[in-house]
């Protein structure tokens, strides 16, 4: 997935609004740059990173730019944007390119499960068990190369994590895949001191037989793609 125009280095002055960052121009030029990111955004959102934006001059557009990568002082770079990996994943999907969701004939974005949610993807092949996939964009990073989701309190996630259960209860195929929009990482786990509730819904999906898949990213200021699978540990229990 290219950029549609070629990244530019700002630093970062301050994040405010979950949507909206002050940022400096290597010319010196302050703008307000549109964050596509509601969540917290631990360790990405310090003031003084290096920071890559995406210009555009569409007049309907309200700003004028779009905080795409962080630069981390090691030279590796995390992507924000949280939509990214569903868009990455929707095309892989329909080109069976994701290891282990290849081979389905239809890919239906979105799909209602529950009295509440919806799923990201359902996969449906005439020969095939229906198979739902749910994403996750993954970016805390708090050891070196170890990638960690949730970043913070996801009262969602877990129940996405319970309606993935619920389906494979049922009869179905369920998936949880988590992609890593982080440089530099060979494995992910989960966060268990930043939302326990997430951890423990987690281990009953697992229970259950949900699915966990990992995959990386390659980033640079010329745009996204997926990556290898990366290897899940599961975090320890108390005790």
């Amino acid at each position: 997935m290219q950029f549609s125009a070629p990244l530019i280095p700002a630093t970062l002055v301050r994040r405010y609004k979950r949507f909206l960052a002050d940022c400096v121009l290597e010319d010196g030029r302050e703008v307000v740059a549109h964050v596509a990111n509601p969540g917290s955004m631990l360790g990405l959102a310090e003031p003084g990173l290096r920071i890559w934006l995406e210009p555009n001059d569409d007049p309907r557009r309200k700003l004028g730019h779009t905080w795409r990568l962080v630069e981390h002082p090691d030279g590796s770079l995390t992507g924000v944007d949280t939509g990214a990996p569903n868009r990455l994943v929707r095309a892989a999907l329909a080109a069976g390119a994701v290891p282990g969701l290849d081979g389905f004939q239809t890919v239906r974005p979105e799909v209602p499960c529950g009295t509440r949610s919806r799923i990201d993807f359902l996969l449906t092949s005439p020969v095939r068990a229906d198979t739902y996939v749910e994403v996750k964009s993954v970016t805390l990073s708090r050891q070196p190369g170890l990638a960690e989701f949730p970043d913070s309190v996801t009262a969602r996630g877990a129940r996405h994590l319970d309606d993935l259960a619920d389906i494979v209860r049922s009869g179905g195929r369920a998936v949880m895949l988590y992609v890593v929009q982080r440089s530099g990482v060979q494995m992910v786990t989960l966060a268990r001191d930043l939302d326990p509730r997430y951890a423990e819904r987690f281990a009953a999906a697992a229970r259950a037989e949900v699915e966990v898949l990992c995959l990386g990213t390659d980033l640079s200021p010329s745009g996204i793609a997926l990556a290898g699978p990366l290897p899940f540990v599961a975090p320890r229990t108390k005790g």
